[in-house]
């Protein structure tokens, strides 16, 4: 539940709003939209991930910046990724949500991480009442968790219209054999999965099976955690940069993502207004071709 605003955060948050709007983050009206398969939905292709970053929130500065990061998002994305698993992340962003401007247009996409029927219902409508949502744009089970079980609530719930869409996920590469049998049992709406310049195994079979069977893709662990900015420390951006409209090397690892044809949108985590921004400017502009995703690979 949404517990009440004191007069100093809603003035924090009207601050923060003033500071989104005046850095120069992409308009809605800018990005390159992709559409979910099932649906035929436009989504901004790239979001935000909470897991690590929402789940601890101390302090008024704390709470002040993410809602920084949250209205830098909704000048130019809408899709907001959790889990009951990041801790105490639903329930800041319940917190949180209220003060965010273009909090409207949000895509809410949670988890389910449990196991058994009633478990699942419950957590699931926990997820609901912590983050003050009457409806969740997508549920989906987390880590494959139980899945066959909540496979067939989600189905329910979904019917009823507490989820638009469900979905599945992973993070971990040796789930990935299981994870393609999983694909190829359920028409899901959405699969989502750990892709990126640092680890490659899903376009080996899991992004071309999704292609296949018209699932929309979500890439958790776009950088990561970091690694590839640790890789590519102080170099020069490769002339493909320019080429794209990317001027930073975050852009680019995003663009790189991007450019695969199955992938829908990225999510990565950030604590920091000036990043999301630059997440968002990867949602601008050109694709990569083939050629200039093997020209970002090659300058990592």
């Amino acid at each position: 539940m949404i517990r009440r605003i004191t007069r100093r955060e809603a003035l924090i948050g009207a601050g923060a709003a003033g500071l989104a709007l005046s850095l120069p983050p992409a308009s809605a009206a800018d990005v390159r939209m992709h559409h979910i398969p099932s649906s035929g939905e436009a989504l901004p292709p790239v979001g935000l991930g909470t897991s690590r970053v929402f789940n601890s929130v101390s302090g008024e500065n704390q709470r002040a910046a993410l809602v920084e990061v949250l209205e830098a998002l909704f000048a130019g994305g809408t899709l907001v990724d959790t889990s009951p698993m990041y801790g105490n992340s639903e329930t800041h962003l319940g917190e949180l949500l209220p003060l965010a401007a273009g909090n409207e247009t949000m895509f809410c996409a949670t988890k389910v991480w449990t196991e058994g029927r009633e478990s699942g219902v419950r957590q699931m409508r926990e997820s609901m009442e912590k983050m003050g949502l009457d409806r969740i744009d997508l549920m989906q089970v987390h880590n494959l968790v139980d899945w066959e079980v909540h496979l067939e609530t989600m189905r329910e719930m979904k019917a009823d219209g507490a989820f638009r869409y469900i979905g599945i996920t992973t993070s971990n590469p040796r789930q990935f054999a299981d994870f393609e049998r999983v694909m190829q049992a359920a028409d899901w709406d959405f699969v989502q999965l750990n892709y990126s310049l640092g680890e490659r195994e899903a376009e080996q079979r899991l992004l071309p099976l999704a292609q296949e069977r018209g699932m929309a893709v979500m890439v958790n662990r776009p950088f990561v955690r970091g690694d590839l900015f640790r890789r590519v420390g102080n170099k020069e951006l490769p002339d493909v940069a320019a080429e794209l409209g990317c001027d930073s090397p975050g852009q680019l690892f995003l663009k790189w993502i991007l450019g695969h044809p199955a992938v829908t949108c990225v999510i990565p985590a950030t604590t920091k207004v000036k990043h999301m921004v630059d997440n968002l400017g990867a949602g601008l502009g050109p694709l990569p071709d083939a050629d200039q995703r093997e020209a970002i690979a090659a300058w990592l």
